[in-house]
């Protein structure tokens, strides 16, 4: 096997940006003809020869251990049932099912498992009707997340109806009522149509098969993006329209019309209909969020809304914690907080007096998007999870506390001690760090991963990784950075490290390293990080920018090239958190930090990047032009390796065997490369 990368070819692409000269000779990776397969297929096969050892060998038992544990996705409870995806020990995907009762047996809805022969559909997705008679769910091939919806009826399990091909349909974007549904939807990916999007109405009624469905008259631009709300006691269809994580607009439709209830404010509001009456989780006036409410009645008509400063406070905003989400929950708000990226719980009436704290098992997290409430009873659902915790659903009752409903067998072979250290970034920001261990001496010389993401306000709160296991059981430390970009502490966290202040996220990355050597966990000979996605552009600044720090790199999926970033997929939507390239004076600041144009010949650290063929958010050119820059330019014998899985995506809907491939390419790498002992 192949020692030493295989050639890439440059050809020479030169352009002028604002007038600076930029020269991109791998810009030929960005295609898809048989030059680049040939090439991708070469740069595998040097990569397995790295990955395919006695290491792998050695970790695949415990991985296959690892995996084969249920997994129980987040309880949607309706007045007939209790909806959840679930997959089984002994099975690949998730499975849909409904309980009647909670003490009850799962009924299977739906199962890919029987799909797929040589097919790779997955259901990522499902929407209950709210008496929960139907639902509806989403089915994609290959990691695409391009949707097909199918309906069936939850007593028998019988197909209803089927919408083929409507593109990034999502349960945000899905609203059900007496007679059909709304939803959203986009073009063809094949079209490069992602970013044409609709909002439709698609009746149930059998002799309407074959017509048209009704488009709704609100257009969306690349920014846009839509959620839709109804409810079964009113007749209002709510839709949330939020550009570019920093606004929301919203307008009602009652008989046809619809009316604007809050527009052109720089604030996000996220609505939750109940009867007549909106509730809003909303950054207005209130970066670290709090709870509206409105009355919908009093839309449209002469005394009604001039402004959401007439919105009744309900919840107010806190100084100490960061109001992440709530559920509806019978007549009472279920509260999800998050301080110093700890998940906590509270529990409000609708006029938001506060009935109590919920005691939560532990320092942890609740998962997001995760928190569901019942319409009839003081119910709801979450799951939960933390470094030691595998996820797990409980079931919150107000005044009764919190029981666990559903849990995974994980066998954690050593006690982890789960630490919360805070340390200084360049501009003396204080920055949160989570550390995991089982009990390592602080001697310089554990082997470390550090992980980090900071962007699009999401928190890194603490989630269990099981496929980390086999390294913390060896003595190796695992930590992860609350870096700014991210949502740790509100709208001003976030925006601390938006376009012309994205350095903060390195600098924060940066620091995160140094504290670890610093108190006596690692060094840099020892010391690996990991990101993905908007966290694989954070290690790629990382490396380019600090190449003596880090010994290893794991970079997935991940942005690289900022200066065409927003070319390619869904990278249009995203110039409200970097800026466009296309502005000059966003230009200049792109163009410090890109890390695909600063790399330079230089000793850097041995990276693998990772990354899909079908990748419909990152395209894969990210990774292929900065793996063949960085092996042409590397003046050291670490290894730069790049590993392009075919039939996946982004990350959605991966069948089980496929991530623990996946994993053992990952932490066979790092256990190499930091010296782990088998």
């Amino acid at each position: 096997m192949p020692r030493t990368p295989p050639p890439t070819e440059a050809r020479e692409t030169v352009e002028t940006l604002h007038g600076e000269v930029i020269r991109d000779p791998y810009r030929w990776l960005e295609g898809d003809d048989e030059d680049v397969s040939e090439w991708v297929a070469a740069q595998n096969e040097y990569a397995e020869s790295f990955l395919h050892g006695e290491t792998r060998d050695g970790l695949e038992p415990r991985f296959q251990a690892l995996a084969n544990t249920a997994t129980y996705f987040p309880i949607v409870p309706t007045s007939n049932g209790y909806f959840q995806r679930y997959t089984p020990a002994d099975e690949d995907l998730p499975l849909l099912t409904v309980r009647d009762e909670l003490d009850g047996e799962r009924r299977v809805l739906a199962d890919p498992n029987d799909w797929r022969d040589d097919a790779t559909e997955t259901l990522d997705w499902f929407v209950p009707s709210p008496d929960g008679s139907l639902v509806a769910y989403g089915v994609m091939e290959g990691g695409t997340e391009q949707y097909d919806v199918r309906v069936v009826e939850t007593k028998t399990g019988d197909l209803v109806d089927e919408l083929r091909e409507t593109g990034r349909t999502d349960q945000r974007s899905f609203a059900w009522t007496d007679g059909g549904f709304y939803y959203g939807r986009t073009g063809a990916l094949e079209d490069g149509g992602q970013l044409d999007k609709s909002l439709a109405y698609h009746r149930l009624e059998e002799d309407d098969a074959g017509d048209e469905d009704d488009e709704l008259p609100i257009e969306l631009d690349e920014q846009t993006w839509a959620g839709l709300h109804t409810d079964p006691e009113s007749d209002f269809l709510v839709v949330e329209l939020t550009r570019g994580w920093e606004r929301t607009d919203i307008y009602a439709q009652r008989d046809g019309e619809f009316e604007p209830l809050v527009t052109d404010e720089v604030a996000i509001f996220e609505p939750h209909l109940r009867d007549d009456r909106l509730f809003f989780l909303t950054s207005f006036d209130a970066p670290n969020y709090r709870i509206v409410a409105a009355d919908l009645e009093s839309v449209g008509a002469p005394d009604g809304f001039d402004s959401p400063e007439e919105f009744e406070s309900v919840v107010s905003e806190r100084n100490d914690a960061i109001l992440r989400e709530f559920a509806l929950a019978g007549d009472h708000i279920v509260v999800q907080y998050e301080r110093d990226a700890v998940s906590e719980l509270a529990t409000f009436e609708l006029d938001g007096t506060h009935v109590e704290d919920v005691s939560l098992p532990e320092m942890g997290s609740i998962d997001e998007g995760s928190l569901h409430g019942s319409r009839e009873d003081d119910e709801c659902f979450f799951r939960f999870q933390s470094f030691d915790h595998p996820p797990t659903v409980y079931r919150y009752v107000v005044g009764e506390g919190v029981r666990e409903i559903d849990a995974p067998e994980v066998h954690i072979e050593t006690d982890l001690q789960v630490e919360q250290e805070w340390y200084e970034s360049a501009d003396g920001t204080e920055v949160p760090l989570f550390v995991v261990h089982g009990g390592v001496e602080p001697n310089g010389d554990n082997p470390t991963l550090l992980y980090a993401y900071g962007g699009f306000e999401l928190s890194q709160t603490p989630a269990f990784r099981r496929y980390a296991l086999p390294f913390l059981e060896r003595g190796g430390v695992f930590a992860v950075a609350n870096v700014r970009g991210g949502g740790e502490f509100g709208e001003e966290w976030h925006h601390a490290a938006r376009k012309e202040n994205k350095q903060n996220t390195f600098d924060d990355f940066v620091a995160a390293a140094e504290h670890l050597i610093e108190r006596g966990y690692t060094s840099s000979d020892r010391l690996a990080i990991d990101g993905r996605s908007n966290g694989g552009l954070t290690v790629g600044a990382g490396i380019t920018q600090r190449p003596d720090l880090f010994a290893a790199c794991l970079c997935v999926v991940p942005l690289l090239d900022m200066l065409r970033f927003h070319r390619f997929l869904l990278g249009a939507s995203w110039t409200a958190e970097y800026g466009s390239p296309d502005d000059p004076e966003a230009f200049e600041y792109i163009r410090d930090y890109s890390p695909y144009h600063n790399v330079v010949e230089e000793s850097y650290p041995a990276v693998l990047f990772k990354t899909a063929e079908g990748d419909t958010r990152v395209h894969p050119a990210h990774a292929r032009k900065m793996a063949a820059k960085m092996q042409a330019k590397h003046t050291g014998d670490a290894p730069i390796l790049l590993r392009e899985e075919r039939n996946t995506g982004h990350g959605v809907g991966k069948p089980r065997e496929m991530v623990v491939r996946e994993k053992l390419d990952e932490w066979t790498f790092v256990f190499e490369q930091l010296g782990v002992e088998r």
